[in-house]
């Protein structure tokens, strides 16, 4: 559809003029009465022209026509029957017969004028029999000739088409057998008007319907050419128009989608493709800015239209290796002809091939109908623009907002930090909606294993464990042990007390922190059940036990000695412990899941401390794929209906391959994992904040703090979010989002992360991170400003101890 070129400026109205090398017959709107009369106000023309071209024609029609998006229009008509013996040097009859045809808006498409242009157009038919369309050019330079045809003979549309492939095409260096010979196939007679049809083979876009443009044949060739097409290909064509690419695609490739906005062209195009028996091409009306996902991803996409840019939808669906050739550049100018090849992916590889000048592509990822860019938005602007403003926290509807994602099976709610109550007092609404109204049965908490299962005793009526310890003792206290998530403890002990067991909701902890914790723990269980495999089981943890309230100490032992001392009695551990699972499941199920979870965990630790020292990727993939393999032991163990909530830090729970965790770090982290298990299964869900205060501390193991939060850096995911003007919001990212949203999202930019540890003086450092905010969360939750949670009251942390974690840097995030 590409434009041809254009005039530079308006004929003044007394040098409207048609003339060939000989000249021809003056035509515009006051023609009336004496044409000889009227020739003698015009300017560049002598009465000896008037002559000659009288001598030799036996009719003129004449027509003056306005140009407009690139076409012309017919205004008015006038048909004058000249006289026979008009010879050189002579005066035409001072009254000629007149005829006036009304063909107001018929489509003439000459195509060189600019838009609005008047101008003259004359057609000649002369006593040879041959028809002669003519046009005007400025100043009286000679006529281009369109059309030069017998008169009642039809043109050999065949032999055109060999000359075009040949002298058009060929000539200019496509050498491309498969597009050479798609060209000899493909009638492009047939992609045109019926007045058009005589022109299909000149080297020159062509007018066709809804005021658009069918491209010169040679420009087609040149981006078929530069798409690299193979046989087995699946082709996307952006800007049907005719279907004429698109039906030479169809000789070429296995499959062709085309996409066209204007309903008269594609109802057109797909009529044309039934015609020719093209069962290979499927023609879409829509806006190809968009791509066509769910047909992708595709070999190659040929946009046929400039855009203002390379739309990432478009990108986002090549196959890697795929080709995109597309037209790029303001419209109504000289454009660059783009080829850009996918490598892997996220990185492309652009050539220009070259100027070309197309009509402009509309949509939501390119032009508006007015010209300007269509998503010229700011950032800012398209996220207050989708955001959905929420209700206060305690108002029922703020979670009833979040029932689109009842359906999952897992929903991973994050946090920006470890110490916020709007956090916490989201998750908890959102938590109870899932519960109450869509059956959701298990809460996963980022919290040890023999700590959560002492919380989920208490909400599922379960006896207290004798000698357990009180939960949620070691740093950081205030995680847990704060207002808020006592407040949704309490809340699922209220809905349990009315229902089942097997109808109850559980509480249950995903970390491996509390190594000693789990010893006891399982130790406990098997002196219940099992006294001689409890005997044992002392025996190989007896190689921990030293180490149970300093865990880093085996690393450092570990690497001294230069073995695993305790790897393998802890490994033997477990796997007794699951070959056994029938006899004991028999006793409690509940309590034989609780002690292989902690036999887990002492496996998991003993590796995850034995590693620490190893590097911080190592430790903390170890650590994440534990907290992913517990909870699908968790929804195995409940059954094929369970549905988890998991409470984690954005860090957790956001996708890591979207962020410099996975790009740079190699990094995978549980949100990641249940992507990969669970598809759409699983949503992702993370939180922000702009500003307030935090509960943090300086180090680890230090006390508690309330700091205050640093305004957002400019330029970060926060700093959009906040210059949105939106105090609290919901932005729904997942399919189906708006795709100018999406786009400008997915600019890698920086994102807070601030866990047990917040170093503002430097937070820059310390606490951000580069993330593609649509690729990491499914949802993003807003708080402009926000509070620290409030600790129970008691001591804010226990006694110090030497624990520490791999990931306490303040460098790393949580």
């Amino acid at each position: 559809m590409a434009a041809g070129p254009q005039h530079a400026a308006r004929l003044p109205e007394s040098q409207y003029a048609v003339r060939e090398e000989h000249g021809a017959e003056l035509a515009d709107h006051g023609i009336e009465g004496c044409v000889g009369e009227r020739q003698r106000l015009r300017v560049g023309l002598a009465e000896r022209d008037i002559g000659e071209a009288d001598a030799r024609c036996s009719q003129v029609e004449h027509c003056l026509v306005k140009v407009g998006a690139d076409d012309l229009r017919i205004r008015q008509r006038l048909r004058h029957g000249l006289c026979d013996d008009a010879g050189a040097g002579r005066r035409l009859e001072d009254q000629l017969r007149l005829e006036l045809h009304d063909s107001t808006c018929k489509v003439v498409r000459i195509g060189l004028e600019e838009e609005g242009l008047e101008a003259a157009l004359v057609k000649r038919r002369d006593r040879a029999g041959e028809d002669c369309v003519c046009r005007c050019h400025r100043n009286g330079l000679p006529l281009r000739r369109l059309k030069c045809s017998k008169e009642g003979q039809m043109p050999d549309f065949a032999a055109a088409r060999d000359k075009m492939v040949e002298r058009q095409i060929a000539a200019r260096g496509i050498t491309d057998a498969k597009v050479l010979d798609g060209f000899r196939q493909v009638p492009r007679e047939a992609f045109v008007p019926d007045h058009l049809a005589e022109f299909a083979y000149e080297d020159s876009p062509l007018p066709i319907e809804a005021d658009q443009t069918i491209s010169q044949p040679y420009i087609v060739a040149l981006m078929l050419e530069a798409a690299e097409l193979e046989g087995d290909d699946r082709v996307l064509e952006v800007g049907a128009g005719s279907g004429y690419a698109a039906a030479l695609l169809s000789k070429i490739v296995d499959e062709v989608i085309a996409i066209e906005r204007h309903q008269e062209l594609a109802t057109l195009a797909g009529e044309r493709m039934e015609r020719l028996g093209l069962e290979n091409v499927s023609i879409y009306e829509g806006d190809g800015t968009r791509g066509f996902a769910e047909k992708g991803p595709f070999d190659a996409i040929i946009v046929s239209a400039s855009g203002s840019h390379v739309p990432e939808t478009l990108l986002q669906q090549l196959e890697i290796g795929g080709r995109l050739v597309m037209p790029v550049g303001e419209p109504h100018e000289v454009q660059k002809l783009l080829k850009i090849t996918r490598t892997t992916d996220d990185e492309y590889e652009q050539e220009e091939l070259g100027a070309v000048r197309f009509v402009p592509l509309i949509g939501a990822h390119a032009w508006d109908e007015k010209g300007g860019r269509a998503d010229a938005r700011t950032l800012p602007e398209l996220i207050r623009d989708h955001a959905e403003p929420l209700p206060d926290l305690d108002d029922p509807g703020f979670g009833a907002l979040f029932d689109r994602f009842a359906d999952a099976r897992v929903v991973l709610l994050g946090e920006a930090s470890h110490g916020t109550s709007e956090f916490y007092r989201a998750r908890a609404a959102i938590t109870q909606r899932l519960i109450g109204e869509h059956g959701f049965n298990i809460v996963a908490l980022e919290a040890d294993w023999p700590d959560a299962a002492s919380i989920d005793r208490y909400v599922r009526g379960r006896p207290k464990r004798e000698g357990e310890d009180a939960p949620f003792q070691r740093f950081p206290t205030w995680m847990w042990r704060n207002t808020d998530a006592d407040a949704l403890i309490r809340w699922m002990k209220r809905h349990n007390e009315r229902r089942a067991q097997e109808e109850m909701a559980g509480l249950y902890g995903l970390d491996l922190y509390n190594l000693g914790g789990s010893i006891r723990a399982v130790i406990d269980y098997l002196d219940d059940v099992d006294p001689e495999a409890a005997a044992v089981a002392r025996e190989r943890y007896g190689c921990l036990q030293p180490y149970a309230k300093n865990p880093q100490g085996y690393g450092r032992m570990a690497i001294s000695r230069g073995f695993a001392q305790c790897e393998q009695p802890v490994v033997q551990m477990l796997r007794e412990l699951l070959q056994k699972r029938a006899e004991y499941i028999g006793e409690d199920g509940d309590e034989f899941l609780d002690a292989a979870a902690n036999a887990r965990l002492v496996k998991n630790a003993e590796a995850y401390y034995r590693v620490m020292y190893h590097g911080a990727a190592e430790s903390w993939n170890l650590r994440d794929t534990h907290m992913f393999e517990t909870l699908c032991q968790l929804l195995e163990a409940k059954g094929p209906d369970s549905k988890a909530v998991v409470w984690a830090h954005n860090s957790h729970i956001g996708n890591a391959a979207a962020t410099e965790m996975g790009q740079i770090r190699e990094e995978l982290n549980v949100g990641q994992l249940a992507k990969e298990k669970f598809k759409h299964q699983a949503r992702l869900i993370g939180f922000g904040t702009h500003t307030g205060t935090v509960a943090a501390a300086d180090n680890w193991d230090e006390p508690m703090e309330v700091k205050r939060v640093k305004p957002s850096l400019a330029g970060s995911y926060e700093r959009m979010s906040h210059d949105s003007g939106v105090e609290r919001f919901l932005l729904d990212l997942r399919e189906g989002a708006d795709e100018r949203l999406v786009e400008a999202l997915m600019e890698p930019r920086l994102e807070r992360f601030i866990g047990v540890i917040y170093r503002p003086e430097t937070e820059r450092w310390s606490h951000y991170a580069q993330a593609v905010l649509p690729n990491q969360f499914d949802a993003w939750v807003w708080f402009d400003r926000t509070q620290a949670v409030t600790p129970l009251p008691g001591r804010s942390f226990p006694a110090r101890t030497k624990c520490t974690r791999s990931d306490s840097s303040a460098g790393r995030v949580p």
